[in-house]
């Protein structure tokens, strides 16, 4: 006579959140992760600048911007400019 079979399944593991960028390809001289956006909720403003061009960029933002969000503002406004 043998054991019966467990029914129980193993446990689901949860998928470990991954924090979104800061860092992000810069338009002007295509250097990879040179540019860092710093927001600044409570004054609105979010500002991102190259670290090798020093070419930087200034938004104003809400409660929910993210740093995604800035950095596609400036990519609109480098499209819009050419």
């Amino acid at each position: 006579m043998g054991r019966r079979k467990s029914k129980r399944e193993a446990p689901q593991r949860n998928k470990a959140i991954v924090p979104m960028d800061i860092q992000f390809t810069c338009p002007f001289c295509n250097h990879e992760k040179s540019c860092e956006v710093k927001m600044d909720k409570c004054r609105k403003i979010a500002r991102i600048s190259c670290q090798i061009c020093l070419e930087n960029f200034q938004t104003n933002i809400n409660m929910l911007s993210e740093p995604i969000d800035v950095y596609n503002d400036w990519i609109d406004a480098c499209d819009a400019i050419n």
